[in-house]
């Protein structure tokens, strides 16, 4: 799960053959950053593959605005506007960063805390990078 400075904020690991809206509970428990009591409630912006009511109904019990794209809405926009680019999400860049980190790309790490504690690391180095770069 990222900010819109593609930042990550929440992580959760689970097996490669899981459907990735079975995580979105874990990755929005995982989130250990304070929300600032401004009133407005922060975005979640998910793809067509979170297009459930369980996702929604999860993100609206963590403060989340859910922006799901629903399923064929991209599909369609493809066919009646010319020049229509697929939009691609910033969770998707971030996951294309963390890609880049070989260490993690495969899964060599028997322990699944020891796996994590890389994806910590990844994270955090992303995280670095970004905020130094501005």
């Amino acid at each position: 799960m990222c900010e819109g400075a593609g930042i990550p904020i929440g992580l959760a690991v689970d097996s490669a053959n899981r459907h990735d809206m079975k995580l979105v509970g874990a990755t929005l428990e995982s989130v250990v950053l304070e929300r600032p009591k401004s009133g407005v409630k922060p975005h979640l912006c998910l793809d067509k593959g979170y297009d459930y009511d369980e996702v929604r109904d999860l993100a609206k019990e963590f403060g989340y605005t859910a922006h799901i794209r629903a399923r064929g809405e991209e599909a369609q926009a493809m066919k009646h506007e010319a020049g229509f680019k697929a939009r691609r999400w910033v969770v998707e860049r971030t996951h294309s960063w963390m890609n880049r980190f070989r260490r993690i790309l495969i899964r060599w790490e028997k322990k699944p805390e020891n796996y994590l504690a890389l994806l910590h690391f990844v994270c955090s180095w992303i995280t670095y990078r970004k905020l130094i770069s501005g």
